[in-house]
Formats: structure tokens, sequence, C-alpha cells
């Protein structure tokens, strides 16, 4: 069973210890998992502490995992950073967000379809993509652990399929990209099993700061951290985890957020745990097996929606039906399961290469699609 004590941040921020890699240009996709540069190693330090502590504002979405009561609990903990998000911005939401827009009634009303959650909805146009490897195991490599994922987002980026997110975000060019990756090693307090948000938060400081140059800020630049197997990861003092270990906490697969920090602003980020678990896992047989599939169908459901809504629920959410308010356009195509909990999703191929990963709601289609 996991140990489920608070972390006090100071201890175990400190005896963090950050390496930072990045990737060779042009090198191929077996040397982007296995032969990764390290560029050089870096201790969380004092300074990385105090800007995790000292940030007053984050927004979150979580996709729920595959478990009974997992879809009800998830969907109060977004609504819940809804309402968090409106009261620190000075306003409240409005009761009537959960009626239908006069815009969607004309000529018939699809109570999935999205809209604009501010006048300038939080999309992002272009970014560069980076992943961070938590915690990789002595003797493993990053293909044994989490498969490919940047393998998978290279080739999601030079696919039709992201250009699903055109209708959101405005843009028709391919204006997303794979840039430098990260490693960290990170010492879990008192020997257990669980991460927290605050110190993710500490972590992806410590890597932007290390090199500017490679590791930027803002809507440009989107970090992927990656958690190996076994370790679960919560909210600060709630409840609320990937836990598979843990039934009774367990609410998500997968998280992305934003968080304002004072020395260097907006940063955007997805939490990916390990995904080959029943639970968060896709349906058996799959194109590239359980541990790849399930780790891009995840990453893939993640990358969409903060493309689309990267300051919840500012950007694309479902404002029209009760059901599905707050729902991202990830969240409003995510499969049934199977008695496992394994999510049924479709084979197709992204970029040439057969994956088995969800679809994204589309607009244009009112559908699930894999296409703009």
């Amino acid at each position: 069973m996991r140990n489920r004590q608070k972390t006090t941040g100071s201890a175990a921020l400190v005896s963090a210890t950050i390496l930072v890699a990045a990737l060779i240009s042009g090198v191929g996709r077996a040397q982007q998992t296995e032969e990764t540069v390290v560029r050089n190693h870096i201790t969380v330090t004092q300074a990385d502490l105090d800007a995790a502590a000292a940030i007053r504002y984050s927004s979150f979405h979580v996709m729920a995992a595959g478990i009974p009561g997992a879809k009800e609990k998830a969907r109060a903990l977004n609504e819940e950073n809804a309402r968090r998000a409106a009261e620190f911005e000075g306003r409240t939401l409005e009761p009537e967000a959960a009626k239908p827009k006069a815009t969607l009634l004309q000529p018939y009303f699809y109570p999935a379809d999205v809209v604009k959650g501010a006048a300038k909805a939080a999309t992002v146009a272009s970014a560069v993509n980076h992943a961070v490897y938590i915690n990789l195991p002595s003797k493993t490599t990053v293909a044994q652990e989490w498969g490919d994922p940047e393998g998978f987002l290279n080739d999601l980026f030079k696919s039709t399929f992201i250009h699903l997110t055109d209708q959101y975000t405005g843009s028709t060019t391919d204006n997303y990209t794979v840039g430098a990756n990260a490693s960290a090693t990170y010492a879990l307090y008192a020997g257990g099993n669980v991460i927290y948000e605050h110190e993710l938060w500490a972590i992806v400081h410590g890597v932007i700061i290390s090199n500017p140059k490679d590791y930027g800020t803002g809507t440009g630049h989107i970090y992927h951290l990656f958690l190996p197997n076994g370790t679960d990861t919560c909210f600060d003092e709630t409840a609320e985890c990937y836990s598979p270990d843990n039934f009774d906490d367990w609410v998500f697969c997968a998280y992305h957020d934003e968080v304002q920090f004072k020395d260097i602003g907006t940063v955007l980020f997805t939490v990916q745990p390990y995904q080959n678990v029943d639970g968060c896992a896709v349906h058996q047989p799959s194109p590239n097996g359980k541990l790849v599939d399930s780790t891009d169908s995840v990453l893939g459901h993640e990358t969409f929606e903060t493309i689309t809504d990267w300051d919840p629920p500012n950007g694309y959410t479902n404002q029209t039906s009760l059901d599905l308010q707050f729902a991202e356009i990830a969240d409003e195509c995510q499969p049934l399961t199977d008695d496992n909990g394994d999510f049924l999703v479709p084979t197709f191929k992204i970029n040439g290469k057969k994956y088995a990963v969800q679809l994204m709601y589309s607009n244009n289609y009112h559908a699930c699609a894999a296409q703009p």
C-alpha cells in the first residue's frame, strides 16, 4: 500500500535532483528514448522551493479513470476548479452556464458542442512540447517504462489529426513541435510513493530555469511530466489522486495544469502517470502493445485539451449540457471500458503509423473524429 503522508515541502524539494537532458536534432526515434544526451545535473534550489510556495493561482482539468465512481468524482473536481478560478478572477459562475447557448440553436442543437469560456478563448495556436521523465528506474530505459511518447507526439504533430484543433485555435499551419526533453530524479517523502502537485511545480520550475534557451514559458511551451510505474500523484491536501493501489482515492488517469510563477510567468504542463494499469490502459490487442498505446492515448487526450483549453474553463468546454458541463474535447470522446476498466479505443493511422488512441470532439462534425 502507498504511503499517504503529506510532504512538508522543504525536505523533499531540497533533496530533489533534476537531470536535464536534450535531444540531438535529427536523431532517430530509438535514439530519442534510449540515447538521450544529458546536458547538466541540477539540484532543486531554495529559489525553486520559494517559486512553488509562492504560487497563488493554478488551473487544472483531470481525465477520469475508467473505474466505478471516478467519472462523477472527476466531474466534481473539474467543476470545483472552475468555481475556484472564477473566484480568483473576481467573478462568479453564471447559474445559466449549463443552459444551451443561442449560437448552438441554429439550425440544430448539439448538446456535446463546446463553446468559448472567455471572449478570447484560452487556446494554444503553436507550442514546443517537452517531455520530462521523472525518477526513471535504474537500468531501465524510457522505452521500457513509457514506450515512445516523443515519437508519438512527432507523428501527431505531422498528421491531419492534430488539425482537428484548427476550428478552435483559428490556425491551420503545422505549429506544434517536439523540443528539448529532460529527466528528473526526485526523492519522495519518507520512502513513500506519492508526489504532490506543488512538488511537480517545483520540478518544472527547476527544469525551465536550468536552461531558459531550451525551456521556455508562456503558451508557446507545453511540458509533459511522466511518472514511473508505482508512483501515485495527488492534489495537495486532498484525496483526489491517481492511485491504482488505493481505489478509494483514485479519481483520474492524468491532468493538465496551468500555473503562474512570480518569477518566470505562466507555465503549461500535463501530468502523465503510468498508464499500463487497468482503469487507464487501452483494451488489447492493440498495434503497439498495451504500454505504448495506453501511454499515447492518454498523452493525446491531455495534449489536445491543453491546446483547446489551457486555462480551464476559459478555453473550449461544454456549457450546453448538465451531464457534460465543463467537459473538454477529449473528455467527450473518452470511450467505454471493458470489464477490466480498459478503454475501448479505435485503431487508426497517425502520420502513416497505426495507433490505438481515443478520438477528439469536433464541433464541425458534431461528433468524435480523427480528422479536421
